[in-house]
């Protein structure tokens, strides 16, 4: 089965496009991946997914027309997928941009991504699943991470300690995976967010590029103090997050209860060990002997040697690339997965990640054409990527 993953995260910087070959051997799933890409959103399209994000108030028209423009977009991006994968695909996964993650006393109460799945469908020709979060947050879960399911399939199997998968998007997110123990996964706190909201404000720029400016600039303890105090740190998880929490504002905020002006490359030096700390901080809490790292961090190369430096002689530090997997592509791959799962009608939550009192099939199908119906198969019990 070929699918066509996509995934725009809370960076909402672009597209990442996979397409993935899937086929089913005993209790082995193999994963062959056909190709990735990145597309960049242009900067009207980042203004105004911005101009609808937390804190700023909105409207439906708003939100309308971005839906829709977001339709295009990924449509035009699974375009791209189906050429990664021959011409020919059997599904596109497209779980969209989330523009909130309502979350209140620590209970997920609803989510919503946009991105017109019906655009996508009509373009391509293949049944679009969509809408991935919702069945969880609706079984009480948090409904995030959903890379978790990923993560406990390529790493499980073995015995040994514990191994972690983490993900450096807007928001770090850690799998926790342990022979003889439910999968364990939560959002840790700000990746890229706050750094990239950092970036636009004092550089006029997208991002801090390779994290060079942070590695000009120097740590302010009085602003980190202020940082690490964030209660969401100390809660348990399950537990997830977003720019409705770690948004310009935040940090705005921080900034200004210093009551002194802080140099914008100490800005970022001190993001970055913010960012660190807290991911090193969760692995040593589960005592991981290794972490395999994905996402768009991993190109930060201050972030990276903080983490490697905070590891050193606990844990080892690499990328995914090493199993196979691509660390740009491998949230959209993840979601590919996710769109085998539902097809087949099988979970792609996991509850002792997310909270829900139940494992959820996810994501909504939007049809291009008479339904389709896949042959059950037996949930699978790892994964294998194959060359």
């Amino acid at each position: 089965m070929r699918i066509v993953g996509l995934m725009s995260g809370t960076s909402y910087d672009g597209v990442d496009v996979v397409a993935a070959e899937f086929a089913v051997d005993g209790e082995t799933l193999r994963l062959r991946p056909l190709g990735h890409l990145g597309l960049d959103h242009d900067a009207g399209l980042r203004a105004q997914i911005q101009a609808v994000l937390p804190p700023h108030p909105t409207t439906i028209e708003a939100v309308c027309r971005l839906d829709n423009r977001l339709g295009e977009v990924f449509a035009d991006a699974a375009a791209r997928g189906v050429e990664l994968a021959g011409g020919r695909v059997d599904a596109v996964v497209s779980p969209g941009q989330t523009v909130f993650h309502w979350v209140d006393g620590g209970t997920v109460r609803g989510t919503l991504q946009l991105g017109a799945p019906a655009r996508v469908a009509a373009r391509v020709g293949a049944p679009v699943l969509s809408d991935l979060r919702a069945a969880d947050v609706a079984a009480g879960g948090q409904g995030a991470p959903l890379v978790p399911a990923f993560d406990a399939l390529l790493l499980g199997g073995e015995d040994g300690p514990p191994r972690a998968a983490l993900n450096l998007g807007g928001i770090a997110n850690l799998t926790v995976v342990a022979p003889g123990a439910p999968t364990l996964g939560y959002d840790v706190g700000p990746a890229n967010a706050l750094l990239d909201a950092a970036a636009r404000r004092f550089l006029g720029r997208p991002c801090d590029l390779d994290g060079a400016r942070a590695a000009a600039g120097r740590v302010h303890p009085g602003l980190l103090e202020l940082l690490l105090a964030e209660p969401y740190y100390a809660a348990p998880p399950p537990k997830s997050t977003g720019k409705e929490l770690f948004h310009a504002g935040y940090l705005d905020e921080r900034l200004a209860a210093l009551g002194a002006p802080v140099a914008a490359d100490d800005v970022l030096a001190t993001l970055t060990e913010l960012t660190a700390r807290t991911v090193a901080a969760a692995c040593d809490r589960h005592q991981v002997a290794e972490v395999v790292a994905a996402g768009g961090g991993v190109r930060n190369r201050t972030l990276w040697g903080r983490l490697a430096a905070l590891g050193a002689g606990r844990w080892r530090l690499r990328t995914s690339d090493e199993l196979g997997v691509p660390a740009q592509a491998k949230e959209a791959y993840a979601f590919a997965l996710l769109g085998w799962l539902s097809w087949h009608g099988l979970p792609g939550a996991v509850p002792s990640v997310t909270g829900a009192r139940t494992a959820t099939v996810l994501g909504s199908w939007t049809p291009a054409g008479p339904a389709r119906h896949a042959p059950p198969v037996a949930p699978p019990r790892r994964m294998v990527i194959v060359s």
